[in-house]
C-alpha cells in the first residue's frame, strides 16, 4: 500500500518514528535501532520505504532508509515464527551485510543476539534463507564499513588469529570482520594479529 513515504522528521519515538508529510499528516513508522538512530528531530526531505501489515491483532507500518533493507526484512518475516517486531530487532542488532554473512557462514550465534531470537528460531532463518541470498553481494560495492569477504583467510595466520577469536567466545561474523579490519595484517605473527583484531571488538 505504501511503497515510501517523505516528509520530516516531526518526532524520534522509543522504536520508531513519526514522519510529517506536505499534507500535515503524521505517520507513525516502526524502524530498527540502527535507523532511528541515524535520523535526527527536523531532518527534511527524509524518505523512509515502507512495509504495511494488516493482520488479525491490527495494524502496522514499519520503516527502513535504503531498499535493500527493507527486502531484507521480508525475506525474515516469511520465515515461519518470525514476525515485523522480531525482523527488525534483528536489524537493530547486524547491519545488512553482517546478517547476510552470518546467514550464508550459518551463523546463529550472530542472529541470536537479537533480542527475543532464541537459537532455533536463528537456525530456521538460516535454512530458510540461506538460498535466497546470492554470495555475490560482497562483490557489488557494499556500503558498510563492516562489509566482509567470503572467501578464506588467505594466510595461515589470518586464519589461526580467526580460530583465536572463535575460541574466545566471539562470532564467526565478529571474528572474520575484526581480522580483516587489520591493517597490514599480512606481516604480522598470529599472536600480535589477535591484538590488533581484539582492538576492533572493544
Amino acid at each position: 500500500m505504501f511503497y515510501f513515504i517523505e516528509g520530516k522528521v516531526e518526532y524520534i519515538l522509543e522504536d520508531a518514528v513519526v514522519i510529517e508529510t506536505e499534507g500535515g499528516v503524521g505517520y507513525e513508522i516502526s524502524m530498527s535501532q540502527t535507523d532511528l538512530s541515524r535520523l535526527h528531530k527536523s531532518d527534511d526531505g527524509v524518505r523512509i520505504f515502507t512495509y504495511f501489515q494488516v493482520s488479525e491483532n491490527g495494524v502496522g507500518l514499519y520503516g527502513f532508509l535504503t531498499e535493500k533493507e527493507r527486502k531484507l526484512f521480508l525475506m525474515l518475516i516469511s520465515v515461519n515464527g518470525v514476525g515485523p517486531k522480531a525482523g527488525l530487532s534483528i536489524l537493530s542488532v547486524l547491519s545488512e551485510t553482517d546478517l547476510k554473512y552470518a546467514i550464508l557462514s550459518s551463523d546463529a550465534k550472530a542472529i541470536s543476539k537479537a533480542p527475543g531470537i532464541g537459537a532455533k528460531t536463528a537456525q530456521r532463518i538460516i535454512l530458510e534463507l540461506k538460498d535466497k541470498i546470492d554470495p555475490e553481494f560482497m562483490t557489488e560495492g557494499a556500503e558498510d564499513d563492516s562489509a566482509i569477504a567470503l572467501s578464506n583467510m588467505d594466510t595461515d595466520e589470518k586464519n589461526d588469529a580467526y580460530l583465536a577469536l572463535v575460541a574466545l567466545g566471539y562470532s564467526t561474523t565478529e571474528a572474520l570482520r575484526a581480522v580483516r579490519k587489520v591493517p597490514d595484517a599480512e606481516t604480522m605473527s598470529t599472536n600480535v594479529l589477535v591484538k590488533e583484531a581484539l582492538k576492533n571488538l572493544a
